[in-house]
């Protein structure tokens, strides 16, 4: 059952990462985009102290516990205006794929890594064409010999520039049934064939976003995530690479919640500040209703979808995946609105002084819509509720 009081435990946790956050803080982050490098001393910095590899087994250099508690790690950053991207992508859809479905070889190989944060895994799974769709992934592996040769195109992934490798969702060929079926290979980004060019963003991020092209890129056998043939779909299990994919999705839509919810409580925190000392004629302007009543309002919304968000959470690391999917895209939805709505109204209770880079709101702007936007968009999880939670006919 979800407990609605948080415990010692995860107390704790929120406060010390909260603590290491303040520590860089708004002002970290804006230098290293201007400077347009990676975050890599508070990466560096939150692996030593264990908070990337919160979720990985202990059995592997990390912290034994799960998406609840990487999700406040990614929150307390946010709220702190650090947050880092990559908990999303790396421990959170990688790590999870690696030590749930991956070989022993291919867990000792990565995960204490991506737990100390010494190496980086990138995702690889939107593609130009196939959008939402990932029924249409054209990216294709097949077998030469002992190897794979994987080719195709991926697009807006992020990080790339960062990671040891990038984690391809392909398709090849089911050996008894000649259908494609999703697979997901463990790719070197320095491996013959392997490009990469950034995507000129508008967006100002630490990480940059990026179009992959594979060209026949040769991969051993255990590139595969589970090992061969057999093993990619499972032990006799012909739908194991889908399963591998949505162990995979639930969290990154967990974790995209707390990013959000993040960076409407750092918005949120601001406007609240301003507002109580901000005096125009006799008063503050946050004694006036029309300021404070739109930032509880804010406030309300952000509390909501953090309890959806330990909903999720909770179901996933208690292995129902089917109610994670649900509360997980729920969760999304909720902290991508709630997000927008907070930093517009941070932003509209600063007034011009919103617009400042001394005040350092403006950029949220265009950073908080990505929370309605990325991983999957606000109308796809609509079309998810609709026909998976209301039983509703499908439009598509």
């Amino acid at each position: 059952m979800t407990t609605l009081v948080e415990s010692e435990e995860h107390k704790a946790l929120r406060s010390a990462v909260a603590a290491l956050g303040k520590r860089y803080g708004r002002d970290y982050l804006t230098r290293t985009v201007a400077e347009g490098k990676p975050p890599a001393e508070l990466w560096s910095e939150a692996g030593k102290l264990g908070y990337l590899g919160v979720n990985l087994p202990e059995e592997y250099g990390g912290g034994g516990g799960g998406i609840a508690e990487l999700s406040i790690v990614l929150e307390e950053l946010g709220a702190a205006g650090s947050p880092l991207l990559m908990l999303v992508v790396s421990p959170a859809i990688c790590g999870t794929v690696i030590a749930r479905f991956g070989t022993e070889e291919q867990k000792r190989d990565w995960l204490p890594g991506l737990a100390g944060g010494s190496r980086l895994m990138a995702f690889g799974i939107t593609e130009p064409d196939a959008g939402s769709n990932s029924h249409r992934i054209t990216t294709t592996a097949r077998r030469d010999g002992a190897d794979w040769l994987l080719t195709g195109r991926k697009v807006f992934i992020s990080g790339v520039d960062m990671a040891d490798a990038v984690l391809i969702v392909g398709r090849t060929e089911d050996a008894r049934t000649g259908r494609l079926k999703p697979c997901l290979f463990i790719v070197p980004t320095d491996a013959e064939g392997f490009h990469k060019r950034p995507i000129d963003m508008e967006l100002n991020a630490a990480e940059k976003q990026f179009e992959l092209v594979l060209d026949d890129v040769r991969l051993p056998a255990d590139a595969l995530v589970g090992g061969g043939p057999s093993h990619a779909f499972g032990s006799g299990g012909e739908d194991a690479g889908l399963l591998q994919l949505f162990a995979g999705l639930n969290p990154e839509r967990v974790m995209t919640a707390a990013f959000a919810i993040g960076m409407g409580r750092y918005a949120l925190a601001k406007a609240v500040e301003y507002a109580r000392d901000r005096t125009v004629w006799k008063a503050p302007i946050g004694a006036h209703q029309a300021i404070a009543h739109p930032l509880a309002q804010a406030h309300i919304d952000l509390e909501l979808a953090r309890l959806m968000m330990q909903k999720a959470a909770h179901l996933y690391d208690a292995g129902d995946d089917i109610g994670a999917g649900e509360a997980a895209n729920m969760a999304k939805y909720a902290a991508g609105e709630a997000c927008v709505k907070a930093v517009d109204q941070a932003v509209h209770t600063l007034g011009g002084n919103g617009l400042t880079r001394e005040f350092g709101l403006a950029s949220l702007i265009t950073a908080a819509r990505v929370s309605r936007i990325a991983p999957v968009s606000r109308e796809m999880i609509l079309n998810y509720v609709s026909h998976q939670t209301l039983g509703l006919p499908k439009s598509y």
